[in-house]
Parts: structure tokens; sequence; C-alpha cells
């Protein structure tokens, strides 16, 4: 039986460890203690923080893995790059793991391999934080330059909002420095996919939905297909590809934050894993096979083709709660309409656990996925979600 890996046991991580575990694989699953859905489904747990790359490889030689992979996360690409390198593995290389893992070296990558992105300046103090906006210009975005889900990372108008963002940064990072990067007016989109052989073997843009709280956007949704001209969608591949080159990725799934306004594309992150909000699930539905499935082929260095199959429009969005509290109860009558064969839905908590407040992605406190290309008819389910949950919010 081959032995796969996988770095974390969180809610992005289950389908992973389940898809593994359907191809016959033994899963050693990796992740700090904690109450994480995947190690139930583990066949071997070790408690160990992603982050500890010599820890991990010790683990990877204990067991002789034939492959190490993740999903959903950007903290465990530094710990899969160093063991692919090390034991030979199939995977993203240290050096681009390293890469795309810092916002700053990232954006020197870009920079360095013309790949079109905003504009940045990394600095280690307030003071220089104030010049960089200055010279960019208000607004800006400040960035904490190793965290995703949009930790750390806010908009700035003016020279009060760009210290409390700079210090919102420092706090949740573990550099001793940040990024403040030009603001630019355009339409969002998100980008995912394959790199084999340093190109972009698999690319499909998609739509995102944003949640708005407290003055920061938050990922909380996305739509298949995004809709453009011939032109833009070209010029959305050759920055990827660019973007791709100059990072290093290969023989690994990408997630890419994506600009486009009037034909122009600009490249703002890119990933060397594949992205969180229910993007797998997606890609699976829109691309026809199971984007699991093609990810853990990958790492265990098998032959892997991405032919898409129909292109079926669906769509996803993360339910948060703004003020969190107590989940009190579920109202079955609403949970029964959601039980059809184009819908997939799920609750993170349990009647009686308390509910965060919305302050990132991980907040998140359940989905829905859908194959449908009708907006009204996702909302009216969407809703339909949401009226299930009665929540006992705090005084």
């Amino acid at each position: 039986m081959k032995k796969m890996m996988i770095l974390g046991a969180g809610i992005y991580q289950v389908p992973l460890i389940k898809k593994a575990r359907e191809m016959g694989l033994y899963t050693i699953v990796v992740s700090i203690p904690g109450k994480y859905p995947g190690f139930a489904l583990a066949d071997k747990i070790y408690h160990m923080d992603t982050r500890d790359l010599q820890g991990i490889l010790r683990a990877a030689e204990t067991e002789k893995i034939q492959g190490i992979c993740t999903a959903g996360t950007d903290v465990a690409v530094a710990a899969i790059g160093y063991v692919c390198g090390q034991l030979g593995l199939s995977g993203i290389s240290p050096q681009a793991a390293e890469t795309v893992t810092d916002k700053w070296k990232m954006k020197q990558a870009f920079a360095a391999g013309g790949a079109a992105t905003a504009a940045f300046r990394p600095v280690f103090s307030e003071e220089e934080a104030e010049a960089a906006a200055a010279g960019l210009g208000y607004p800006v975005c400040v960035k904490a330059v190793d965290k995703s889900g949009s930790r750390g990372v806010r908009k700035a108008g003016d020279p009060e909002e760009l210290r409390n963002a700079y210090r919102e940064a420092r706090d949740v990072s573990d550099r001793d420095y940040v990024l403040v990067e030009e603001y630019i007016q355009a339409h969002e989109i998100g980008v995912d996919g394959f790199i084999q052989g340093g190109k972009p073997v698999l690319l499909v843009p998609h739509d995102k939905d944003m949640y708005r709280v407290g003055g920061v956007s938050i990922p909380g949704g996305h739509r298949f297909p995004f809709v453009c001209s011939e032109e833009l969608s070209e010029e959305i591949r050759r920055q990827i590809t660019l973007a791709a080159a100059a990072a290093g990725l290969d023989n690994c799934p990408f997630n890419a934050d994506v600009f486009v306004r009037d034909g122009r594309v600009w490249v703002i992150e890119i990933g060397g894993r594949s992205g969180a909000t229910c993007i797998p699930e997606l890609l699976s539905i829109y691309c026809g096979f199971s984007y699991y499935e093609k990810m853990l082929r990958a790492a265990l260095g098998e032959p892997v083709q991405f032919q898409v199959r129909g292109k079926r429009a669906c769509m996803a969005r993360l339910l948060f709660s703004e003020t969190g509290g107590l989940l009190e109860r579920l109202d079955e009558a609403c949970l029964a309409e959601l039980n059809r064969e184009d819908i997939q839905w799920q609750l993170d908590y349990a009647p009686g656990e308390k509910l965060p407040a919305a302050k990132n992605g991980t907040d998140r406190i359940g989905h829905l996925i859908m194959r449908t290309g009708d907006e009204r008819e996702f909302q009216k389910y969407y809703e339909r979600l949401r009226a299930a949950l009665k929540i006992q919010k705090e005084l």
C-alpha cells in the first residue's frame, strides 16, 4: 500500500484525506493537536507543526512515504517543498515553495520575470510604511507577507489607517517586515489549475465573491466560469504563465489572485497549492474529474492528464457570522430543502457550539456548493442554509 503524507487536518484537508483513502492509500496526517476533523480519518497521525521542516522530514523518512500533499493552505507548502527536495518526491521545489510563501520574494520574482503585478515596497517600521504609502500614493494595501485567507491584509486610505494596518500585519506575521502595495481599482478574479513542465496544463479563471467585514474583504465564494473575451482569456494565460515561471512553480497545483481591467491583467499573488473556499470541489464539477485525485496522483509521481469534460457551470459560497454566538439548533425543514442532487452543503459547527465572529477566511461556519449558473437560484438555497442556523448572539 502506498503511503501519502497529508499536511493539515482541517476542513480544507478533509476531502483530500477522504479521496486518498478511497484510492487505497495509507494516509499519514500531520497537524498540531486540536479539534481537527481530519484526525478521525487518518491511518496514522503525527502531532506536529506543519512548519517544522526537519520534524516532517524525519517522519517522512521513517514512514517511507511515496507522496506528500496538502490543500487550501499556504502554511504547509514550505514543508512540502523541503521534503520533495530532500527525498526526490514529485511536487513543488524548495526554492519555489520559499518564493510563493513570502509575498515580498514573490513580488521580486514577478518583477524579474516580467509578470505584471501591483507596485510594492517592503517595510520594516511604521515610518518606512508611511514613506512607502506616500511614494505609491493612497490608497494602498498593507499585507503580512506570510499569511493567507486575508489575515493581516487591509486597505489604508490615509496615514492613520496605514499605521493601524501595519500593526495588524506585524502582529499576525512571523516576519519582521510587511508589504505595502499599490491599490489597483479593478475586477478581482481567481485563477486555478496545475503546472507541469513549467507551464499551466490546466488553467481555469473564475469569478470571486468577496465578503466584507470590519473594512476587510474576505474571499467568500467563487463562480465558474469567468466569461470574457478571447483576447482577455489569452492575456490571463500569458500572465499566469509568466508568474508561474518567475516563481519556479512546477508539478504542482496553483492558485492565483488576479485583477483585470480594460483588457489589462495583474497577477497579485500565486500559490503553489490548491485554492481554498471550495475551489477543488468547483474545479471537479466544472472539469468533470476529481481534482483531489489528480493532485494525489501527481504527488505520487504518476502521469496525470487534465482533460476537461463538459465545463459545467457551478458556484459556491461560505457562511460567516458577523457577530458570532451560540448555535442553539438547526431548522431541519430548511435543511431538507437542500438535499438535492446538485447541491452540496456543509456546516462546520454543531448545535451547542460557539460560532466565531468573522474576521478572516478561517472563521467560516459552513458552505454551499451548487451545480448551476443561475445566481438567483443559488441565492435562494444559500438563504435556506443561513435560515437553518438558529444563533443566540452574544451580548
